[in-house]
């Protein structure tokens, strides 16, 4: 009950949503790789072409303060997936790689499990990234989704010299990482093409898409389907209906793919019947990759990129998408992927997982007419630990800064603190930023002097990390289980020489 004992606007929402014929709705989760704040025409980019993100901004519910748990891929879609910051589950430090032993441990509850269990199909297409393990042991279909098309991890962690990026025959730009197998396209858990190719790559998810949407409608199914692209990760890649289309060059034509994907599965949605009965929502995992330079991306007026504490790094782009649900309109609440999970949760009636959540519902914000539960937000680095803690913290418009440090993800910017040769600094008092009025990070509040009303601020800032670290619990670290070059998954695994061998289709 509201004040007074009114009912408050977004739960009759809620309330009505729950007595509708369909009183489950389902939901399409798009998540980009390496997109930054800036990167979209709908967030002030004068040259990308996306327009059918574009049009879900315009008709949905556009976030201007939407975070990712961590600045780099494997926490920030643990965080995702389970509503927990990625130090509960033990991903960290870094990233997974082909041969890691580690993976999302199978203990943690994932949103697929959450809304399978309540009878939900689900299914997952695109980059996977939170383990492989013994025999796919940490795979999608073991943790949730009923199928898997995709990768087992980031489409750069194999040679890509030689491959097609771009049709008729341009190749990839670098090399990609070396001395491991090429880049597996899965089914489920069975490997069907080694390499991938990539200009085929996103025809086949999004033809995988709407037949399982159009499969969902016939049967009269909710569903969960996560569309975790590989765009706009290096290599940028495209097939031949986006080659050399945009005026961004291959960034530009990678998103454009992207955002052909994003209109498949709107229309699907249209033709079957289905668009006011699912929740779109759209981001990114973290920000840009600009030592790729005009292929990493652009964090817009944000400092720094992938890899930092700093906005660009952990700022995303995030848009709600529910036509006669959520009213057109731009929110500048707090949010976070973290807070998917709860939020998907009380649409579909579902019980909380009896775990420790980082995340909230975001009903009040979807459906506009309530502040967001969330007033904090805390930036953990790519290698965090409880001794540092949280990097910086947010609260409210404020955002202090106790530690900071470069990442070699953000080289090549005119702006030094974000280099990967910065080196990790303490800040006591933190720097303080009012990103309202600087969302560039520009201006400490503390240099030259602070009024009590600061002094006050940065007070409770202290006292929301302090109670914030009193309840964080770091799990045993997945990464730090080490690597073993037998569980690089082989097409053929009895080939030699080893990894090169490795191929089929």
């Amino acid at each position: 009950m509201g004040p007074r004992g009114r009912i408050l606007p977004w739960a009759l929402a809620l309330l009505a949503l729950r007595g509708a014929a369909a009183t489950r709705p389902s939901f399409v989760l798009l998540l980009a790789d390496d997109l930054g704040f800036g990167d979209l025409g709908t967030y002030g980019h004068p040259s990308s072409a996306t327009p059918n993100l574009d049009r879900m901004a315009s008709r949905g519910l556009r976030f201007t303060s939407f975070y990712s748990s961590s600045p780099v891929c494997s926490p920030s879609r643990a965080a995702l997936l389970t509503g927990r910051f990625q130090m509960r589950s033990g991903v960290y430090p870094g990233v997974f790689y082909p041969d890691s032993r580690g993976g999302l441990p199978l203990s943690e509850l994932t949103v697929a499990e959450l809304l399978k269990a309540e009878g939900y199909a689900t299914a997952m297409v695109g980059k996977w990234h939170l383990g492989l393990g013994i025999n796919g042991s940490f795979l999608p279909i073991h943790q949730g989704f009923d199928h898997f098309l995709g990768v087992p991890y980031s489409h750069d962690q194999g040679p890509c010299q030689n491959l097609t990026c771009f049709p008729p025959d341009t190749k990839c730009f670098g090399t990609c990482d070396q001395g491991t197998v090429p880049v597996p396209l899965l089914w489920n858990q069975s490997i069907v093409q080694q390499p991938v190719s990539f200009p085929d790559l996103v025809p086949l998810y999004n033809k995988f898409s709407r037949d399982f949407i159009a499969d969902c409608a016939r049967r009269g199914l909710p569903f969960l389907l996560y569309y975790a692209s590989h765009h706009t990760h290096y290599p940028q890649f495209a097939s031949r209906e986006y080659a050399g289309q945009s005026r961004r060059g291959p960034f530009g034509d990678a998103l454009l793919e992207f955002d052909g994907a994003v209109g498949q599965l709107l229309q699907v949605l249209q033709e079957n019947g289905l668009a006011n009965t699912t929740l779109v929502f759209f981001t990114s995992d973290n920000g840009p990759s600009t030592m790729r330079m005009a292929r990493g991306g652009s964090s817009g007026l944000l400092k720094c990129g992938k890899g930092t504490t700093y906005e660009g790094g952990m700022r995303e782009p995030a848009v709600a998408y529910w036509p006669g649900h959520i009213a057109p309109g731009v929110t500048h609440e707090l949010a976070s992927t973290l807070d998917i999970l709860p939020t998907l949760a009380t649409l579909a009636g579902a019980a909380l997982p009896k775990v420790a959540l980082d995340g909230y519902d975001l009903s009040p914000v979807l459906f506009g007419s309530g502040k967001s539960p969330r007033q904090t937000m805390f930036f953990y680095p790519p290698a965090p630990d409880a001794l540092h803690g949280p990097f910086a913290v947010r609260l409210g418009k404020y955002k202090a800064h106790y530690f900071t440090q470069g990442s070699f993800h953000s080289d090549t910017t005119p702006d030094q603190a974000c280099h990967g040769l910065t080196p990790l600094a303490a800040h006591l008092p933190p720097l303080l930023f009012d990103l309202e009025s600087d969302p560039a990070e520009n201006y400490d509040l503390l240099q030259g002097g602070a009024g009590p009303e600061v002094l006050q601020i940065l007070k409770e800032i202290k006292l929301q990390k302090v109670l914030f670290e009193q309840r964080m619990e770091f799990g045993e670290s997945q990464m730090r289980k080490g690597r073993d070059p037998a569980l690089q998954p082989c097409c053929a695994p009895n080939c030699t020489p080893k990894p090169s061998c490795c191929r089929c289709s």
